[in-house]
């Protein structure tokens, strides 16, 4: 897998589902919290309910219709030792408190909403309901309470809040304790069986995407020829499998879809080569075909020098016609690399000394002369035969094309990007509209006079320059000549030893 192990969809499954998890387990644990404080405190009021009202008749705190505030003295100092969880307050008629037994220093209020007093005496059956909280300003208790000393002829009330101070303290000590683990250990449980499950299931959901996946990349890294790279390559596709899959998606459409716009190119091509094929054929074998039959009808009354000059245009002919053949036969070959260049060391200028010897016959008989007028010592990594058969066509043209007493100037230099050999010739130069095509197979620029050439020398040599990792490039002007440029990949870590020796 080339895909990081976090960015894959899967992995990316398990921390949504982790994440999700927390959430969920965390306002669960909150929710539970809440529910256990509300019950509790609506069981706690259940049972307490009426806890005033059997203080006030148990302790005899009314006595001829008056409050026993002796009784009510001891009342407190008993309960605050026996059930240190209850707070027992006396309030007047308006709610403002008279007495209570909680400690002074924490009471924070001077009176006591009398809302619920009356909402729990009219119904008692309205539980939990809260009341005020004489030690804070905004917090609310569950109580008991009743009217003193009747409720036909109320006086008071004996407020009772059932969860003081002291509860408040030993809840907190055990929430922060026993509940706190007990809470934790099932989250915490509930976490590892739910994420184990989801895992399983994602896993088995996701397992066709990652084989698929895997599949997509080893045709990728196979398409790419980097099947036996012995490692993983990056991806550079940000995001999971899906826009991975994604990304190699849209890229295989935008290949498909040049590959289709590149077959009908080639389609065209071919059209078009079958048709200048046919063009080209055609005129020797049409010359070769009359000088013959000529011959044949009219070798009676021919005399010797014409018979011979018959034969000749005919052999010329064939030869070209020969010619034709085994250069579309060549580049057939090279276009369906069938051949394949031999890559060796060798110094270019060496080899192009021997071409220019070569063609210097043929140029000297034109008029036209060849010169190197740099050749530096550079070397290269090519094959020598197809690099010689691009230097004899591009020395060949500009021998052609250019006129009598003009100069062919050829050149070697190394340079950043390899070593070029230069091509100058003084001919008429290229218009703009025909430079992109020059190296088009048989395409002959409009009204360009045919030379015995098919147009079949420059698209060879751009494909043998493309098969030694080289090219082949032209500058021209209309007027000013054009300068062929042959780039090939330089031998560096074996041009100084060449040197030596």
């Amino acid at each position: 897998m080339t895909l990081p192990l976090f960015q894959t969809l899967y992995a990316r499954l398990a921390i949504g589902l982790f994440l999700l998890l927390v959430i969920v387990g965390g306002l669960f644990t909150a929710l539970s919290l809440y529910s256990v404080r509300e019950y509790s405190a609506a069981v706690s009021q259940e049972l307490n309910r009426d806890l005033a009202r059997h203080l006030v008749s148990d302790r005899n705190l009314v006595t001829d219709g008056k409050i026993n505030h002796s009784e009510l003295e001891r009342l407190f100092d008993l309960y605050m030792s026996i059930n240190p969880s209850i707070e027992i307050y006396l309030l007047d008629q308006t709610g403002r408190i008279l007495s209570y037994s909680a400690d002074p220093a924490k009471i924070k209020r001077k009176h006591v909403s009398l809302e619920p007093v009356h909402e729990l005496l009219e119904n008692p059956d309205a539980y939990p309901l809260q009341g005020d909280d004489p030690r804070s300003h905004d917090r609310g208790k569950v109580f008991s309470v009743t009217a003193i000393p009747s409720a036909e002829n109320t006086a008071g009330y004996l407020y009772v809040v059932l969860r003081g101070e002291e509860y408040d303290f030993a809840e907190s000590m055990v929430h922060s304790d026993r509940l706190l683990q007990m809470g934790g250990g099932a989250l915490a449980i509930s976490l590892f069986v739910g994420l184990l499950a989801g895992l399983v299931f994602f896993r088995l959901l996701t397992r066709r995407l990652s084989r698929l996946t895997a599949r997509v990349e080893a045709f990728e890294a196979e398409a790419k020829g980097a099947v036996n790279t012995g490692g993983a390559h990056e991806t550079g596709v940000p995001g999971d499998d899906v826009d991975y899959l994604s990304a190699r998606f849209d890229q295989m459409a935008a290949r498909i879809a040049a590959q289709l716009e590149l077959l009908k190119d080639k389609d065209r091509q071919r059209r078009q080569l079958v048709a200048q094929v046919s063009h080209d054929l055609r005129t020797p074998l049409a010359s070769i075909q009359g000088y013959l039959e000529t011959l044949g009808m009219k070798q009676q009354v021919l005399n010797p020098d014409e018979r011979r000059r018959f034969l000749s245009v005919a052999l010329a002919e064939t030869l070209r016609l020969s010619k034709l053949v085994d250069e579309l036969f060549e580049l057939a070959a090279l276009d369906a690399r069938e051949r394949q260049p031999l890559a060796e060391p060798f110094m270019p200028a060496e080899l192009l000394h021997d071409v220019v010897q070569k063609h210097r016959p043929k140029a000297e008989q034109v008029g036209v002369a060849l010169s190197i007028t740099v050749a530096q010592p550079a070397m290269v990594l090519a094959d020598i035969a197809m690099t010689e058969r691009v230097l004899d066509n591009l020395i060949g043209n500009a021998v052609d094309h250019s006129p009598k007493g003009a100069e062919v100037k050829l050149s070697v230099a190394a340079g950043n990007e390899g070593v070029e050999i230069c091509v100058l010739d003084a001919g008429e130069g290229i218009n703009p509209q025909d430079i992109d095509h020059v190296f088009d197979p048989f395409y002959q620029a409009p009204g360009a006079t045919r030379t015995g050439h098919a147009g079949l020398g420059l698209a060879i040599a751009r494909r043998m320059a493309e098969l030694q990792q080289g090219r082949v490039s032209v500058e021209s002007q209309p007027g000013s000549g054009a300068a062929f440029r042959f780039w090939l990949p330089q031998a560096a870590a074996t041009a100084n030893e060449s040197t030596e020796l």
